[in-house]
């Protein structure tokens, strides 16, 4: 049936319980204390850095995901505005005059894009959108918004009144309607009618089609948004996605920016009450995916899920002033820094931290994105005046020989203070006993006088390991520490091996010399898709003269060796399109005509015999055996 605009308005008491009604007890989330907005933005600055340090420049986006992509740049568009530090504004113009093009299916993603960042994939179309409405907010150049413009037309050509009486279809094949394409939409249409003067039409779309979502039923008796509908137009009972929740609110709540109507706001509040309420979408206190249970499995879209929740509570926290809100986010946070970070400031999946051999905790650029989003939420919403952060480039794995290697590291550090003046540095460094450490006792830098603009400067570090180095990881600390009470502790990890025997993507971390885009799958194993590929280095003690390298591979491979990590010679490649790893097997190849250099050093490439269909190779295990002159 047909519906007004007052009928609906009518029904919304029944399509959602009453507002506010939702509980938001829940259980105590862990005692962690409450940052500074410089060491907030501090952590921030350091996650986004590290975020970035996976954009693939040639590319211009981060390889293997283009959804995902998008996400993760709106992530450091949201970066950049709330720290004021613009140092990645040319990372996103790059990435619209680069890909604003058509594109054949798998080039930069497995859809066909059609240009202006469309595909059949609806739900990619508007996260290109909401992603170039941050550009433009940053900016202020036109293009950025003609082109959200130009990416909404194209949606609005899928809103479809003729099933289940509105909505947009989640892809050009017409086979679904569901909550995040929606909740985007409303978000995309009155994010444009609040940017483009005189706009009338943009805010009609937003306000018909949150009509329709209220009384579409995806939101349950509880006040969690499942994934869609049925072909009968009823609440498909699937899976409440912390992305659609996250959208529930945000939805309403630029809405509520383009009418002033008090009820958006209420409802904005009410999903995200819902969302906070015991048993909810919180595991002591900590926001948590469904499928980042120990035992579960994610994927590459889940990882992103929880970045995109906390962007909309950070805005109703900001726009609400209300503490309840605030504290979540400080929770997040704080668990995110304390919990799930690695040693070189990489944020996972699991923002509590759980791991465990069986069921491992997963980072990567995904996981980056989605936990820097409730670092920014963090930070205050008028930015921090004075910050200090420091980071240590990672050492290359160490295989000792009988005299002493050196290791040489790079430490940056970033300080923003205004207004500009000097600032001392102080410099100190921490390792292992017996093992020396060389670096600068202090640094002077002078601040911009950009507010948010942080002044960079790099340190040489190095690091001599004896030749009786204990076997495992090492700890390297260096301490940046500033006037003002300003600190932060830079670490980087050593290891130092005398075997080489590990599985891949889960063990191989220390061995990945170059990650290319490659992504790893449950069962352990790294894989190179498409255009990606993955590099391994092997750093062989000097006085090595033979050694065989022994590769468990399958699927669609192709397998290189070289010295230098840039001349190759292929070894092995696999000549059948096959997908289902039935030429799994074990390679042994000779290493010695890489190892004639006095750099013992030899680097191992997979890449993807049949690009266009995305099974590249899969490396399951690695092994070597060598022996000394």
């Amino acid at each position: 049936m047909k519906m007004s605009r007052r009928t609906l308005a009518a029904l919304t008491a029944a399509a959602l319980p009453a507002l506010g009604g939702a509980s938001v007890a829940n259980a105590a989330p862990p005692e962690l204390p409450r940052v500074r907005g410089d060491e907030a933005l501090a952590r921030a600055r350091v996650a986004a850095d590290v975020l970035m340090g996976d954009y693939d420049q040639i590319k211009a986006w981060f390889p293997s995901s283009w959804w995902n992509s998008a996400v993760a740049l709106q992530t450091i568009g949201d970066y950049m505005l709330r720290s004021g530090d613009r140092r990645y504004l040319d990372q996103l113009d790059h990435t619209f005059e680069r890909n604003k093009g058509p594109f054949p299916a798998g080039e930069l993603s497995g859809d066909e894009l059609y240009g202006n960042f469309t595909s059949r994939a609806i739900d990619d179309s508007g996260w290109w959108a909401l992603t170039w409405i941050t550009a433009y907010d940053l900016t202020g150049e036109q293009k950025y918004l003609d082109m959200a413009v130009t990416i909404g037309e194209f949606m609005d050509d899928f809103w479809d009144p003729s099933t289940c009486d509105g909505g947009i279809w989640w892809n050009e094949e017409r086979t679904y309607k569901n909550a995040v394409t929606n909740g985007q939409w409303i978000r995309l249409t009155a994010e444009l009618h609040n940017r483009l003067p005189g706009d009338s039409a943009w805010l009609e779309r937003s306000q018909v089609a949150w009509d329709w979502y209220l009384a579409s039923g995806m939101a349950n008796e509880a006040g969690l948004l499942n994934d869609g509908l049925t072909d009968a137009c009823e609440n498909n009972g699937d899976h409440v996605y912390t992305y659609n929740q996250g959208l529930a609110i945000g939805a309403p709540l630029e809405l509520w920016r383009a009418t002033g109507d008090p009820q958006l706001l209420e409802q904005a509040r009410y999903f995200a009450d819902s969302a906070l309420a015991q048993g909810a979408l919180f595991t002591e206190g900590i926001l948590t995916e469904w499928t980042d249970v120990l035992g579960e499995s994610t994927n590459d879209n889940h990882k992103q899920f929880k970045g995109i929740f906390l962007r909309y509570l950070m805005d109703l926290a900001d726009t609400t002033g209300d503490a309840r809100y605030q504290d979540v986010v400080a929770t997040q946070a704080a668990t995110i820094w304390e919990q799930d970070r690695s040693i070189t400031d990489e944020l996972g999946v699991r923002w509590a931290g759980a791991s465990t051999e069986a069921s491992p905790n997963v980072f990567d650029w995904r996981t980056q994105a989605s936990a820097l989003s409730a670092l920014i939420a963090d930070l205050p919403q008028d930015g921090a005046r004075r910050s200090l952060s420091a980071s240590l480039s990672q050492a290359p794995v160490v295989m000792p020989d009988t005299d002493l290697m050196t290791v040489d590291l790079e430490l940056h550090v970033a300080i923003t203070s205004t207004p500009a003046r000097d600032v001392r540095i102080r410099l100190e460094a921490e390792g292992p006993d017996g093992w020396a450490l060389e670096a600068a006792d202090h640094v002077s830098l002078e601040t911009s006088e950009t507010e948010g603009e942080p002044v960079l400067a790099t340190v040489p570090v190095q690091v001599t390991v004896p030749a009786d180095a204990a076997e495992g990881t090492q700890l390297i600390t260096v301490t940046a520490s500033a006037p003002g009470g300003l600190e932060y502790a830079a670490r980087s990890e050593v290891v130092v091996a005398r075997s080489i025997d590990f599985d891949g993507g889960t063990q191989d971390g220390p061995w990945l010399w170059d990650a290319g885009g490659s992504g790893v799958t449950d069962e352990p194993g790294r894989f190179a898709d498409g255009s990606s590929y993955f590099i391994y280095r092997f750093p062989f003690p000097a006085s090595t003269a033979t050694a065989e390298l022994t590769v468990t591979i399958s699927n669609q491979y192709l397998v290189d060796l070289g010295a230098d990590g840039e001349t190759w010679t292929r070894v092995l490649a696999e000549d059948e399109p096959l997908r289902d790893a039935s030429n799994r097997a074990d390679h042994t190849f000779d290493l010695a005509p890489y190892l004639e250099g006095e750099d013992k050093d030899v680097y191992l490439r997979v890449s993807d015999a049949f690009p266009e269909d995305g099974w590249g190779g899969q490396v399951h295990h690695v092994s070597a055996q060598y022996s000394g002159s």
